[in-house]
C-alpha cells in the first residue's frame, strides 16, 4: 500500500513544485522577479539594488549587515552575483512555466498523441503553440502568453483594425461619392462649355458670313455699275467711230479728185458734209476698285467685326479721387506710376487710399460681362484685379477676398501669385507683358489671362455682394531705377 500512496504523493509533489517556481524567482524585498540577483553567504538571494537600499537604511555606517530572510548578521558581507539564477529568471520571463502548467491543469482535451496539449499563444508568431509538442527554444525570445490574455489582446487589436477599416471604408465611400459628383459636374460643365464654344464660334461664323455676303454684294454692285458704264461708253464710241470713218471716206474721195475745177467746186459743200463726223477722244481709263477688296483683307474684316464682338477690351479710366498721393496719373487717366518725389498736395477723403499705393477704376460693375487689359511689361512689382466699391481704403490693408479684393500679384521680380488666403503660386512660364482681366459678374467669375496668347492664369469664383471696381497698384519704385515703369490700361483702337 505504501508504494501507490508514495507514488501518488510523489506525483502531487512533482506537480506542486513547478507551480511554486515563480515564488523561487521572486525577490523577498521588492516581490518581483530578480533583477541582477546576488548572494552574500547565507544562500538567500536578493536584487542587488534591493539589498543595497535595505542596508543603506540601517543606522550607523559601521553597523553589521543582516539578511532580511534569516536575520543573520555579517560584518563585511561579500556580495556575489549569481549568473545562473539570472539566466533562469531571464528564461522564465521569456517563457513562463507557471502559465504553461496552469494551462495544463485547464480543461483542454487530451493530445491526440500521447499526452495532453498544453496550449499557449505566441504573439510574435501569431500562432497557438504547445509546450510539449513544439520546441520551446523556437519561442524562447518571443512574447508568449495564455490563451485568455491572447484572446483579449487580439480582440482589442482586431477591433482597432476593424474601426480603422470602417473609417477607411467611410472615407473611401465619401471620396467615391465626391468623385462621382465631380464626374457628373464635369460632364455637365463640358456639355455646357461645348455649347458656349459652339455658340461663340457660330456667332463669329454668322458675322463672317454676313460680312462675306455684304462684301460680295458690294462687289457685285460695283462690278455691275462698272460694266454698265463701260458698255455705254463702248456703244457711244462705236457710234462716234462710224461717223469718223464716214468723214474719213468723204475726205479721201475729195482728195482723190484729179480735176482741179471739180475739186474746187466741191469744197463749198465739204464742210457741211463733215459736220458731226469729227469727235475728240477724251476717254480716261477708270480703274476698277480692286484695292477695295484686296490689301490686308483679313485685318479689314477683323476691324469691322469689333462693333459686333462682345466683350472687347474696355476703355477703362482711373479715378483720381481714389489714388494714393504718391501715384501720378496721366491726363487721360489710363496710366499710373509711382512718384519718387514728395507726396502730391491732394485733398484727403474717405475715397482715397492713404497707405496702400493703389487706385481704383472710375466705372463700377454691378452686372454683365466685361474684359480689359493692363500692360505690365518691364515691371518688378504690381498688383491688379477687382475690389468692392465700398472697401476700406485707410491704413494697411490685407489684399484678399475676405477683405473685398480679388487680385493677382507680381512680386520679387519674377514670382506670380493669386492673393488668396494663403497666396496661391501661379504657373507662369515666361514674364508677363500684358494681363487680361475677364469679369462675368452674374456668374461670379473673375478670370486672369496672359493677354498675349490668352493662356489662363487664375480664376476666382465668388458671390459678389455688391458692385466692383477695377484695382491697380504699380508698387513702389526704387532709387536704383527698378519698377519705375507705369501700369497702363491697354485700349484697343479699331
Amino acid at each position: 500500500m505504501a508504494g501507490p500512496s508514495s507514488a501518488s504523493a510523489s506525483g502531487r509533489a512533482c506537480l506542486a513544485a513547478p507551480c511554486s517556481l515563480k515564488d523561487e524567482l521572486v525577490c523577498s524585498i521588492c516581490l518581483s522577479l530578480y533583477q541582477d540577483p546576488v548572494s552574500f553567504g547565507c544562500e538567500h538571494y536578493f536584487c542587488r539594488r534591493c539589498i543595497a537600499e535595505h542596508w543603506s537604511r540601517q543606522e550607523g555606517a559601521a553597523a553589521a549587515r543582516d539578511c532580511p530572510e534569516c536575520r543573520r548578521c555579517f560584518a563585511e558581507p561579500a556580495v556575489a552575483p549569481s549568473l545562473k539564477l539570472a539566466n533562469i529568471v531571464e528564461r522564465y520571463a521569456a517563457f513562463p512555466l507557471d502559465a504553461i502548467l496552469s494551462a495544463r491543469r485547464g480543461a483542454f482535451p487530451a493530445c491526440a498523441k500521447e499526452h495532453a496539449k498544453v496550449k499557449l499563444f505566441c504573439l510574435t508568431d501569431r500562432a497557438v503553440v504547445c509546450f510539449f509538442c513544439d520546441e520551446p527554444a523556437v519561442h524562447e525570445q518571443h512574447q508568449v502568453t495564455g490563451l485568455d490574455d491572447a484572446f483579449d489582446e487580439l480582440q482589442r487589436e482586431l477591433k482597432e483594425q476593424l474601426q480603422a477599416l470602417q473609417d477607411s471604408e467611410r472615407s473611401h465611400t465619401e471620396a467615391l461619392a465626391l468623385l462621382k459628383r465631380q464626374l457628373a459636374e464635369t460632364k455637365s460643365s463640358a456639355k455646357g462649355l461645348r455649347a458656349t464654344i459652339g455658340e461663340a464660334f457660330e456667332r463669329l461664323h454668322r458675322l463672317l458670313r454676313e460680312r462675306q455676303k455684304a462684301m460680295l454684294e458690294e462687289l457685285e454692285a460695283d462690278t455691275a455699275r462698272t460694266l454698265t458704264d463701260i458698255e455705254q461708253k463702248i456703244q457711244r464710241f462705236s457710234q462716234q467711230l462710224r461717223k469718223v470713218q464716214e468723214g474719213t471716206q468723204i475726205l479721201q474721195e475729195r482728195l482723190a479728185e484729179a480735176d482741179k475745177h471739180a475739186f474746187l467746186a466741191g469744197i463749198g459743200s465739204l464742210s457741211e458734209r463733215l459736220k458731226g463726223k469729227i469727235h475728240e477722244t477724251n476717254l480716261t481709263y477708270e480703274d476698277f476698285p480692286t484695292s477695295k477688296y484686296m490689301g490686308p483683307l483679313q485685318y479689314t474684316i477683323w476691324k469691322s467685326l469689333f462693333q459686333d464682338i462682345h466683350p472687347v477690351p474696355a476703355a477703362l479710366t482711373l479715378d483720381p479721387a481714389t489714388a494714393h498721393q504718391r501715384l501720378i496719373l496721366s491726363d487721360d487717366c489710363t496710366i499710373v506710376a509711382y512718384g519718387n518725389l514728395h507726396p502730391q498736395p491732394l485733398q484727403d477723403s474717405p475715397r482715397r487710399f492713404d497707405v496702400e499705393v493703389s487706385v481704383l477704376g472710375s466705372e463700377a460693375f454691378g452686372s454683365g460681362v466685361h474684359y480689359w487689359e493692363v500692360v505690365v511689361s518691364e515691371k518688378t512689382q504690381w498688383m491688379i484685379g477687382l475690389a468692392h466699391e465700398a472697401v476700406t481704403r485707410k491704413g494697411s490693408i490685407q489684399i484678399q477676398p475676405s477683405r473685398g479684393f480679388y487680385c493677382i500679384v507680381m512680386h520679387d521680380g519674377n514670382q506670380y501669385s493669386a492673393c488668396t488666403e494663403p497666396w496661391t503660386r501661379l504657373n507662369v512660364k515666361s514674364k508677363l507683358e500684358k494681363v487680361g482681366v475677364f469679369l462675368d459678374f452674374d456668374k461670379g467669375l473673375l478670370i486672369f489671362y496672359n493677354a498675349d496668347d490668352m493662356s489662363w492664369l487664375y480664376t476666382f469664383r465668388e458671390r459678389f455682394p455688391g458692385k466692383l471696381c477695377s484695382y491697380f497698384s504699380p508698387g513702389q519704385s526704387h532709387a536704383n531705377g527698378k519698377n519705375v515703369q507705369p501700369l497702363r490700361i491697354n485700349t484697343v483702337r479699331t
